[in-house]
């Protein structure tokens, strides 16, 4: 029972329930778009004013739920806004690597002549930005590092196309996606894995659709044994 006209605390259970309740709403809203990194765990504290631990199980069932996916070492990630997404993410495991490769193709290429059509003056800073960390963690020799830098460069562009049906499905295939990178990096960063990925970034800032869609294209060519 409360006391001197202090609401008692709610339930526990029904803490977590609200919390969940709050983060999608936000997600929903905008606040944080498919593919962005939602704030620190201490930080959705102070915003939510709700305890560490029910923060930690709220963002633990939304990633059981495939809205968010943790990314160890780099935070926590919206992958989805909607039940579709999980349901995609589920079916592209490891012995389907190649068809993880298609389904980036067809993403990437669209993403690519899209954004070279619709990219603004922030969407060229953002990719400029990812295309310059990308390089960094390459040359740092961080095989994990630089499949993350490769990522966030290739859901800047996805992000530059403005489409948001076409940002969610991609954010779906995201861990399949750094797996496939991981796979063709074999553990280190060798010149002869490098892609160079300034001429597509030169491509959309030119506003060349058809050789943004090459540019994007070039580096997924399908395996001819395959």
């Amino acid at each position: 029972m409360a006391k001197l006209g202090i609401p008692a605390a709610p339930p526990r259970g029904r803490r977590i329930q609200e919390t969940i309740t709050q983060l999608r709403q936000r997600i929903l809203a905008g606040e944080w778009p498919v593919g962005s990194r939602i704030p620190t765990e201490p930080q959705l504290v102070e915003a939510l004013g709700v305890g560490r631990n029910t923060v930690r199980e709220a963002v633990r069932a939304l990633a059981h739920a495939g809205v968010l996916e943790c990314r160890q070492g780099s935070g926590t990630y919206v992958i989805s806004t909607d039940e579709l997404a999980p349901v995609v993410a589920r079916r592209l495991t490891d012995d389907r690597m190649a068809e993880v490769i298609e389904v980036r193709r067809a993403f990437e290429v669209e993403a690519a002549r899209l954004a070279a059509r619709r990219r603004t003056p922030a969407d060229l800073a953002a990719l400029d930005d990812a295309l310059a960390a990308r390089e960094a963690a390459w040359r740092g020799g961080r095989v994990a590092e630089f499949v993350e830098a490769d990522a966030a460069l290739h859901t800047a562009v996805v992000a530059a196309a403005h489409n948001g049906m076409l940002a969610e499905l991609y954010a779906s295939i995201g861990a399949a996606m750094r797996r496939t990178v991981t796979q063709a990096m074999g553990g280190a960063l060798t010149p002869d894995r490098h892609v160079d990925h300034a001429r597509l970034v030169a491509a959309i800032r030119a506003g060349d659709p058809d050789l943004a869609a090459r540019e994007a294209a070039a580096f997924l060519e399908p395996d001819p044994g395959a």
